[in-house]
């Protein structure tokens, strides 16, 4: 299982939300680029990277940051956050973006997410972040009546291969993700699985490591100490 710290941007910063919401906010670093290489010389070989302005107004706006993280380390990066078009996608894979992530446009330009998948193929991943079992989108200011499961069919029926998903009520709270909503989306869909939101400990990791999960999204408890990467990292490859 892949270990990737999660790196979550906002006016610059590297920051941390409680459940999703802006107003509880934590600033950890004032320069994510060094937290970048930070992760990197631990051993990170994929690190998570989220332009949370951009998610809340639907478009790129924490590029240069972006950009300057994919200079300075040699890692494997996926981005997402207010990444609603073609020219956006293509932009930031063209300037060296591994993956890139989609989430609202899930609901609100299918067609768009259809053509980036027909197009870039696996280096699309499709982030299916959670209230309960409805989806959310807009920085997750916004709730669907979409139900998880049935957004994940009906995707990978289109041709995603590959998923996210966070439980928002768990994410930044240390308290582990939802193992069953996770166990829900894998039996679902045969894809690989990234899980997010609530991991905090070597346990939490090595009961998703059973669940087959293809990597765990890391955040808040890297930044607090509560987890060690390198720890983490012996942990997986032990588990392997």
């Amino acid at each position: 299982m892949i270990i990737l710290p999660a790196i979550d941007i906002c006016a610059g910063r590297c920051v941390r939300l409680a459940q999703g919401d802006y107003r509880r906010a934590t600033t950890y670093a004032d320069d994510p680029v060094a937290v970048a290489r930070q992760w990197e010389a631990a051993g990170a070989t994929w690190i998570h990277l989220v332009d949370l302005d951009g998610a809340r107004v639907g478009s790129c706006v924490n590029y240069k940051t972006i950009a300057a993280i994919r200079a300075a380390v040699r890692a494997s990066l996926q981005v997402g956050g207010g990444i609603r078009t073609l020219n956006d996608l293509h932009s930031l894979l063209a300037d060296g973006i591994d993956r890139v992530i989609l989430g609202t446009a899930v609901l609100t330009d299918l067609q768009m997410v259809c053509d980036a998948i027909a197009r870039w193929g696996n280096r699309i991943v499709i982030s299916l972040d959670t209230r309960g079992r409805l989806l959310a989108a807009s920085g997750w200011q916004e709730t669907s009546a979409i139900l998880l499961v049935d957004a994940a069919r009906q995707l990978y029926a289109l041709g995603a291969r590959r998923f996210i998903h966070t439980d928002i009520a768990r994410d930044g709270m240390m308290t582990g993700p939802s193992y069953e909503l996770l166990a829900e989306l894998r039996a679902a869909v045969p894809v690989p699985l990234l899980a997010a939101g609530g991991i905090a400990s070597l346990d939490h990791l090595r009961r998703l490591a059973a669940m087959g999960m293809e990597g765990a999204i890391v955040g808040r408890a890297l930044y607090t100490g509560s987890l060690n990467l390198q720890d983490a990292l012996r942990e997986v490859q032990h588990a392997r």
